[in-house]
């Protein structure tokens, strides 16, 4: 009976890994395709019969992203790393205010806090740009940073709140025995015990900013100013559509992307994971 049941678990892990082998070609042949194409001319993408290896291999979409990536690239970290820092900074003492504090309100706070999830970017483009205007913001750093900054806060005060409940209620107590006071065992207690959760909200946070098009087009005009999600519309123009060169930016882009998640894996399984017992 033990060597039929081992049989069939056997089985079924075999189906299973080749059920999710066959998934995950499926989920990943756009990036390889994306990629692939950043490698052929353009009369090799436009054939009647797509080739999935390039006949011709060249480097010369990515060598023409010179020019224009020293600026885009730049802006794209200023306003990436701005997003984040105010996201974090204002989140994560809000997550562990609602989670640790009796706060009247906390359910409809986070009730907004979800409902504000649900609304699409362009519903806030018209009252945020009139905000920006009458403050002189627009085409400067601030104006997107300040926008995915307000979108991302939501998520990571509801990604943090989960694990600042996990946190025991001892620990605060014990600080303050000896001493400490509450906001320094905040910073030196408390933070460091939730270091992977807030290194979760910071690779969200950030990656948020750094996928974002609609506010970038909308508040910098100035092709200085914009980030590479908004250059990438350089490459189409009345002359036609530069299919490599556009395939080539977006490998570039989304290369920030996949480093963050794969370095950071480890925490980012453990930060989601955490206060899934505990509230």
């Amino acid at each position: 009976m033990k060597t039929k049941k081992r049989m069939s678990n056997r089985k079924k892990n075999i189906i299973c890994n080749i059920a999710a082998v066959i998934i995950a070609c499926v989920f990943l042949f756009p990036l390889y395709w994306i990629v692939i194409n950043s490698f052929k001319l353009d009369s090799e993408i436009f054939l009647r019969k797509p080739t999935l290896w390039p006949h011709t291999f060249t480097l010369q979409a990515y060598i023409d992203q010179l020019p224009n990536l020293k600026v885009t690239l730049k802006n794209s970290i200023i306003i990436a790393l701005g997003s984040m820092a105010i996201a974090l900074v204002l989140s994560v003492p809000a997550a562990y205010g609602l989670a640790k504090f009796k706060v009247k309100g906390t359910k409809i706070f986070i009730l907004i806090f979800l409902i504000t999830q649900m609304l699409p970017a362009s519903l806030v483009l018209t009252p945020l740009f009139l905000t920006f205007s009458k403050m002189k913001l627009l085409n400067t750093y601030l104006a997107p940073i300040l926008s995915t900054a307000t979108i991302s806060i939501p998520f990571t005060v509801l990604m943090l709140r989960p694990g600042f409940l996990s946190l025991p209620d001892e620990l605060m107590e014990a600080a303050e025995i000896d001493g400490c006071s509450r906001l320094r065992a905040f910073f030196e207690i408390v933070i460091p015990i939730a270091k992977p959760t807030v290194i979760t909200a910071a690779c969200f946070s950030f990656v948020f900013a750094w996928n974002d098009l609609a506010y970038s087009m909308t508040f910098n005009t100035k092709d200085s100013m914009r980030p590479m999600t908004s250059a990438i519309y350089t490459f189409m123009n009345q002359y036609g559509t530069k299919w490599n060169s556009i395939m080539a930016y977006g490998v570039l882009l989304i290369i920030p992307s996949v480093v963050i998640f794969v370095t950071m894996q480890r925490h980012i399984v453990e930060g989601m994971t955490s206060g899934s017992v505990k509230g």
